[in-house]
């Protein structure tokens, strides 16, 4: 059994997304272990990358900060292996296929296996390529994570039957960003998704307010946020710890 069905145990899901290295790495270590607790049930790293196509201008601002900082794929492995010596929540990455590429594959996941990573999350890599990295994934117990969008269609249940780990469902069309509202019609989607998988299945894209939490948490098995996250780092940058905890807690809370 996977180790990403810990964070869903009994419980809905609060994931935090965070992009490494924004302002910097020891900062980054700070805010994990604040998410985690303040009762994050599992936390999304993501690995900057120069043109994070599915991202919105907040998120791809935190990736500009972080590479001009000098943050590298190698730093990020070395983050993730001293957070492993207290964290024990399950943690995945985010990033984008050519950072896999550029790195080597097997490489990278074996690295992956080393350090005490769960999973990844490749918002540009299709379901049909998938193969492209399941092997490697496999070879080393890492859970490539896959993505179900409101344009998926007569996708979701093929994409359902052959989940791992957790389903991301995109709520809204678009890039990453918070939202005022989401009109999608989420529980038609889980509801094929349920008949199709026992996989957990968290919401994510557009969440920032407790009361958009609760409302995806209650047709699904969890909330994911990051741009409302990367907002408060934007703001408070090496003093942004202890707000971020405090926003975990409002949303672990809400949910």
């Amino acid at each position: 059994m996977s180790n990403i069905s810990k964070a869903f145990e009994n419980k809905k899901a609060f994931i935090p997304f965070i992009t490494c290295g924004d302002p910097d790495l020891e900062t980054t270590a700070k805010i994990v272990r604040e998410a985690v607790a303040n009762g994050a049930s599992l936390v999304e790293l993501g690995i900057p990358f120069s043109d994070p196509t599915a991202e919105g201008p907040v998120i791809q601002g935190a990736n500009l900060r972080a590479l001009t900082g000098g943050v590298t794929t190698d730093k990020i492995f070395d983050l993730v292996k001293d957070l492993r010596k207290d964290v024990t929540v399950p943690m995945v990455f985010m990033t984008y296929a050519n950072v896999v590429f550029s790195y080597g594959s097997d490489r990278f996941f074996k690295k992956c296996s080393e350090v005490g990573i769960d999973g990844i999350i490749l918002p540009d890599l299709p379901f049909e390529e998938k193969e492209e990295f399941l092997e490697d994934c496999h070879r080393y117990n890492v859970d490539l994570i896959s993505l179900i969008a409101p344009t998926s269609k007569d996708r979701i249940a093929m994409i359902a039957k052959e989940a791992e780990g957790f389903i991301y469902l995109v709520s809204s069309l678009g890039v990453t960003g918070t939202r005022t509202e989401i009109n999608t019609d989420l529980e038609s989607i889980v509801k094929i998704i349920r008949e199709n998988t026992t996989v957990p299945c968290a919401i994510g894209f557009g969440i920032s307010t407790p009361e958009q939490a609760k409302k995806m948490a209650s047709v699904s098995d969890g909330a994911i946020v990051g741009s409302a996250i990367i907002k408060i780092m934007e703001k408070y940058k090496k003093e942004s710890p202890k707000y971020v905890g405090e926003y975990v807690k409002s949303m672990v809370d809400a949910i």
